[in-house]
């Protein structure tokens, strides 16, 4: 429990109507959008809660109120709009929550040099419609993109489904504003390039308000397309599609979208476009007008030279219309279903490899009654891998192990092909007894040490992103 002490001053900081601390105020910000913390809520056995929340509403309150949590020694959990998916906020009795969707003002939209200024808390969506009024875009479109937060963008290392030709957000951020755990407001970066040492931007994205609270951002925009147009492409197994992708992007052509579904969830999303034993490699291009043309023209000729055959872009305009449109989890819960999505990446060589071995070992475990995978990120050196799984049982409190199992079956396996273990929705809970693989012991360490350089009292977000030494 918060001392009252802390509470009132807590209250003359910024009002005593935004320091939540009852049962019922509290309850929507008890936990982000981890399926799991959804599910021990749903069974009732979800028993965090913060002691208060607190909803600043300008970087000044935010300031002062990590100050006195630093002389009070209080936890402080940063919370956007609560749409993360790893169990990135977990805080308990003893936490402050610092709720920072009352920062959402859009700052400035600079045309001329294509950047623009958000407070952290502005909503995504609202934050494209605020630069789509201007001609312009951000190009950042997670699935999350009206449910999600700018600043949450930036603390989860997010990618958005247009990357392949837009960057992921570590490729759009300009500069950032941060509020330090003793306090201190710094700004980083103010150039479009430079060599002032380190970038201390990437201190802070990702790190999942472990190392700063992210007040505002600035990131770089592009012009709006002049042209559109879809492809789709039956693949007669998975490795002509990732081979048709490999050498796409290795002839330097960036259609924004490339995804690949296998088999399974080719007829489960494209019901009506199916052909037979085929997955579906499905494309959206965009930009000038002759950049567009170009490319379509190529990637044509490169898809029939790998076997791929030319589908119906109706299936392109369906997924276009749909893609965010899912359940939510309380409706799978009653239908006695836990579903997650795992997402992680591979070098082109080894990717098959890794989507047998997790396909297997998934497949393998009692109570699991799908699991399947696409593509929906790639690159030059590789690709990524984006892994659905469905469990059943027979007392949906036997879902948690059930859940726990698969995610450590495609955290270990993906490990064992040299994969990575995250790709875009960040560490959370839920990863972070995993991220050894990516790091090493040495590498723990060395975020460990950053961590304590920063935060020596260990006050930001506690028990998220890092596992303990």
């Amino acid at each position: 429990m918060l001392d009252q002490d802390l509470i009132k001053s807590l209250e003359g900081i910024v009002g005593s109507e935004k320091v939540l601390t009852s049962d019922e105020d509290v309850a929507d910000r008890r936990h982000d959008y981890w399926v799991l913390s959804h599910l021990q809520s749903w069974v009732d056995v979800f028993e965090g809660r913060p002691g208060a929340v607190i909803s600043p509403s300008s970087v000044e309150e935010v300031q002062a109120v990590v100050r006195l949590a630093s002389e009070t020694n209080t936890a402080v959990v940063p919370f956007g709009l609560g749409s993360g998916v790893c169990g990135g906020v977990r805080p308990d009795q003893s936490m402050i929550l610092i709720d920072l969707s009352g920062l959402n003002q859009i700052r400035e939209i600079d045309a001329f040099n294509l950047k623009a200024t958000f407070d952290a808390g502005v909503n995504g969506l609202h934050a494209e419609e605020s630069v789509t009024a201007h001609g312009l875009t951000i190009g950042h479109w997670p699935q999350s993109i009206a449910l999600s937060s700018v600043g949450g963008w930036v603390s989860t290392r997010a990618a958005g489904q247009f990357s392949t030709a837009y960057g992921n957000i570590e490729d759009m951020v300009y500069s950032l504003e941060v509020v330090l755990p003793n306090g201190d407001l710094v700004i980083l970066g103010k150039a479009p390039r430079a060599a002032a040492g380190p970038d201390l931007r990437h201190l802070l994205i990702g790190a999942e308000g472990t190392m700063g609270i992210i007040t505002g951002v600035t990131l770089c925009l592009r012009q709006q397309p002049e042209r559109r147009e879809y492809r789709v492409f039956h693949t007669p197994s998975l490795a002509a599609g990732i081979e048709a992708q490999r050498r796409i992007l290795q002839a330097g052509w960036l259609p924004p979208v490339m995804r690949q579904y296998d088999e399974r969830e080719t007829r489960r999303t494209f019901k009506s476009w199916c052909m037979e034993g085929h997955g579906l490699l499905l494309m959206v291009h965009e930009g000038p007008e002759g950049r567009v043309e170009a490319e379509v023209n190529a990637i044509d000729d490169l898809a029939e030279s790998c076997g791929l055959v030319l589908g119906d872009s109706a299936a392109g305009e369906h997924w276009m219309e749909n893609r965010n449109h899912v359940p939510t989890w309380d409706e799978l819960f009653d239908r006695g279903l836990i579903v997650d999505t795992v997402e992680v990446s591979s070098s082109w060589s080894d990717i098959e490899t890794l989507y047998d071995k997790v396909i297997e070992a998934v497949s393998e475990i009692s109570g699991v009654v799908a699991v399947s995978a696409h593509s929906s990120h790639a690159y030059r050196t590789g690709i990524n891998l984006y892994f659905s799984f469905a469990a059943t049982a027979e007392n949906p409190i036997d879902l948690e192990p059930i859940y726990l199992e698969c995610w450590k079956q495609i955290m270990e396996k993906t490990a064992e092909c040299g994969g990575g273990i995250a790709h875009h929705h960040g560490v959370g809970r839920v990863r972070k007894p995993y991220l050894v693989h990516d790091l090493g012991e040495s590498g723990l360490a060395l975020l460990r040490n950053i961590k304590n350089a920063l935060d020596p009292q260990g006050l930001l977000n506690p028990g998220n992103l890092i596992p303990d030494a």
